[in-house]
């Protein structure tokens, strides 16, 4: 498999995901199917990711840590979306998360509980306590990428394949 743009797309090393990426990587059955390629960390923002390595917005999705607060309870998911669109985090994910208030984890916590860089977090490798929400608009699409953990490197894979990641739940207008 080969992924959008310009890219090097290579078989998946060690050095190029965070270690929960890689830790999830040895126990999934589509690792095989993963490919990862360097990138500049500067330009790892999605929008100036896709200008710079040439990658269409629609075949983009962005992984996004939602908190949800019910009283003195938090609980958090992995929302994945297409670059294109946001996440209803204040409609669907609060609903799904029982929350009465959600919004996007600040930074330190999405850093801290996914042991994945900012800019670079992936849905493959949230803590197994999450829910992955994955928008069905996302499986549309042939090869979708997604951060590896690290700022430095993406990762493409088939699209469906987001729907077998642990704790994974496809859901309908997810995004808008």
């Amino acid at each position: 498999m080969t992924g959008p743009g310009n890219l090097d797309w290579q078989e998946i090393q060690r050095s190029l995901v965070a270690a929960p990426v890689w830790a999830a990587l040895a126990t999934w059955p589509h690792a095989a199917q993963v490919r990862v390629a360097e990138i500049d960390p500067d330009v790892a923002d999605t929008a100036a990711f896709c200008a710079r390595y040439e990658v269409p917005m629609d075949d983009s999705a962005n992984c996004v840590v939602v908190a949800g607060r019910r009283g003195e309870t938090v609980s958090y998911a992995a929302c994945v979306v297409l670059a294109t669109t946001r996440a209803d985090v204040n409609g669907l994910v609060r609903r799904r998360l029982d929350a009465r208030k959600a919004s996007f984890a600040p930074m330190s916590d999405a850093v801290a509980l996914s042991g994945m860089e900012y800019g670079g977090i992936t849905p493959i490798g949230v803590p197994p306590s999450w829910p992955v929400l994955v928008d069905a608009a996302v499986l549309g699409r042939g090869v979708v990428v997604v951060g590896s953990g690290l700022r430095s490197s993406k990762l493409a894979l088939p699209s469906a394949a987001l729907a077998d990641l642990p704790n994974a739940e496809v859901i309908d207008g997810l995004a808008r």
